[in-house]
């Protein structure tokens, strides 16, 4: 027999669910079926101009427009993964061997409690990585077509996750609570609506403060009768823009002239100046990169807080 053939609970963790890879192998093979597909349908369409700092595509171009509605749909669906990742782990993986009585068996084989959960760990996070590491690589097939276009700028939702490494360090992190809770629960469901509340709990934090971790860039100019709004680079994310009385008070609005509405030039403070703070597109990597650091931490956590909890039910 090969060294490299699986051996003990790790055999047995992919026989009990070989269904589930055989469905995630034909998602995977979908996924590259649909945006492959596309991205050769739309070869024969290469019209592209660039109007406003936007690339623009011929109305006549269906390959283009239909590739835009599957990476749109694809990067919800990878967004997703890591919360569908902690439920499936939590619920069918852990808690449904402890409802069942089941994990039992498995302890009588001459196999402790710890090896028993790392082996349903390991393999579990070696399929969960390489499933999202491939699903990457064919969302990259198609990013390349829309990249820089609405919705599909480096910091937007779904393509800031999918295109760095921040969507692999939270499966990692779902993995890690879907075994803590699915231990701590032991009820399927319940486990399963537990983890998937943990791991969105933690997606939406992390999501709504990533653009804070490092400090903005800003830019000021006059405010004063034909200034211009202030621009940031194409490629920036734009974090606030307004005015800056002559007290050095930021205050709400665009710029001001005479003729501006009085909701931007306010009569009780004469303006001095306007900004604009951005975040420019070199800020990607140090974000990706602290955030991944963050959630790296916490799946540490979890799963040694799984492996304590463990022992202790079953020293």
């Amino acid at each position: 027999m090969s060294t490299l053939a699986l051996r003990g609970p790790y055999w047995v963790t992919i026989r009990q669910y070989r269904r589930t890879l055989w469905l995630t192998g034909a998602l995977v093979l979908a996924a590259l079926a649909v945006i492959g597909g596309l991205r050769i349908w739309d070869l024969q369409y290469p019209d592209v101009y660039v109007e406003d700092g936007y690339q623009h595509v011929a109305d006549n171009n269906s390959g283009y427009q239909l590739l835009r509605g599957a990476m749109e749909q694809f990067s919800v669906a990878m967004v997703l993964l890591p919360f569908l990742t902690g439920v499936f782990v939590a619920g069918p993986l852990i808690a449904r061997e402890f409802e069942s009585g089941t994990y039992k068996l498995s302890l009588t084989q001459s196999v402790s409690p710890a090896t028993w959960l790392r082996a349903k760990l390991l393999t579990t996070t070696a399929v969960a990585v390489g499933t999202t590491l491939v699903l990457t690589a064919i969302y990259l097939i198609g990013w390349g077509r829309v990249s820089g276009t609405w919705q599909f700028s480096w910091a937007d939702r779904g393509p800031y996750e999918i295109t760095g490494v921040v969507l692999v360090s939270y499966v990692l992190l779902a993995v890690a609570v879907g075994a803590l809770v699915g231990q701590l629960v032991r009820r399927t469901l319940l486990a399963m609506a537990a983890t998937g509340g943990i791991v969105g709990v933690v997606m939406l934090v992390l999501s709504s403060f990533r653009w804070d971790f490092l400090a903005v860039r800003t830019v000021t100019g006059p405010a004063m009768e034909n200034a211009s709004t202030l621009m940031v680079p194409g490629d920036a994310l734009l974090v606030e823009q307004g005015l800056i009385g002559v007290s050095g008070k930021r205050l709400p609005g665009w710029f001001c002239s005479p003729d501006a509405p009085a909701e931007h030039c306010r009569p009780d403070e004469g303006i001095a100046a306007q900004y604009a703070d951005y975040h420019p597109q070199s800020h990607f990597w140090p974000t990706q990169l602290i955030e991944s650091g963050i959630l790296l931490a916490l799946a540490a956590l979890a799963a040694y807080a799984a492996f304590r909890l463990l022992r202790a039910r079953h020293p």
